[in-house]
Protein backbone atom coordinates (compact mmCIF):
# COMPACT_ATOMS: atom_id res chain seq x y z
CA UNK A 1 0.00 0.00 0.00
CA UNK A 2 2.92 2.34 0.62
CA UNK A 3 3.96 2.11 -3.03
CA UNK A 4 0.53 3.21 -4.21
CA UNK A 5 0.34 6.28 -1.95
CA UNK A 6 3.78 7.79 -2.36
CA UNK A 7 4.11 11.47 -1.34
CA UNK A 8 6.59 12.18 -4.12
CA UNK A 9 4.08 11.04 -6.74
CA UNK A 10 1.32 13.10 -5.14
CA UNK A 11 3.47 16.25 -5.05
CA UNK A 12 4.60 15.70 -8.64
CA UNK A 13 0.99 15.28 -9.77
CA UNK A 14 -0.03 18.53 -8.04
CA UNK A 15 2.95 20.43 -9.47
CA UNK A 16 2.38 19.16 -13.00
CA UNK A 17 -1.35 19.84 -12.76
CA UNK A 18 -0.63 23.42 -11.74
CA UNK A 19 1.92 23.77 -14.52
CA UNK A 20 -0.53 22.41 -17.09
CA UNK A 21 -3.33 24.70 -15.90
CA UNK A 22 -1.07 27.76 -16.04
CA UNK A 23 0.14 26.88 -19.55
CA UNK A 24 -3.49 26.43 -20.65
CA UNK A 25 -4.44 29.86 -19.24
CA UNK A 26 -1.46 31.57 -20.86
CA UNK A 27 -2.22 30.00 -24.24
CA UNK A 28 -5.88 30.95 -23.98
CA UNK A 29 -4.90 34.59 -23.28
CA UNK A 30 -2.55 34.52 -26.28
CA UNK A 31 -5.34 33.22 -28.53
CA UNK A 32 -7.65 35.88 -27.12
CA UNK A 33 -5.11 38.57 -28.06
CA UNK A 34 -4.66 37.13 -31.56
CA UNK A 35 -8.36 37.13 -32.43
CA UNK A 36 -9.85 40.32 -33.89
CA UNK A 37 -12.67 40.42 -31.30
CA UNK A 38 -12.92 40.18 -27.52
CA UNK A 39 -13.64 36.55 -26.63
CA UNK A 40 -14.97 37.35 -23.17
CA UNK A 41 -17.45 39.92 -24.48
CA UNK A 42 -18.62 37.54 -27.20
CA UNK A 43 -19.07 34.67 -24.76
CA UNK A 44 -20.62 36.46 -21.79
CA UNK A 45 -22.44 39.51 -23.08
CA UNK A 46 -23.53 38.36 -26.53
CA UNK A 47 -23.85 34.69 -25.46
CA UNK A 48 -22.35 33.39 -28.68
CA UNK A 49 -22.86 29.64 -28.31
CA UNK A 50 -20.95 28.73 -31.44
CA UNK A 51 -17.88 30.57 -30.18
CA UNK A 52 -18.32 28.97 -26.77
CA UNK A 53 -18.26 25.54 -28.41
CA UNK A 54 -15.12 26.43 -30.35
CA UNK A 55 -13.42 27.87 -27.25
CA UNK A 56 -14.35 24.80 -25.20
CA UNK A 57 -13.06 22.46 -27.88
CA UNK A 58 -9.88 24.49 -28.07
CA UNK A 59 -9.43 24.22 -24.30
CA UNK A 60 -10.00 20.45 -24.34
CA UNK A 61 -7.58 19.98 -27.23
CA UNK A 62 -4.89 22.06 -25.55
CA UNK A 63 -5.45 20.19 -22.29
CA UNK A 64 -4.90 16.85 -23.99
CA UNK A 65 -1.71 18.10 -25.65
CA UNK A 66 -0.36 19.61 -22.42
CA UNK A 67 -1.19 16.46 -20.43
CA UNK A 68 0.55 14.26 -22.99
CA UNK A 69 3.63 16.46 -23.01
CA UNK A 70 3.86 16.53 -19.21
CA UNK A 71 3.44 12.76 -18.86
CA UNK A 72 6.13 12.12 -21.41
Amino acid sequence: MRDVLNWQHLVAAVVYSGLGASVLCVLFVIVDKLTPYDLWQELVQKQNRALATVAGSFAIGLSIIIAASLVG
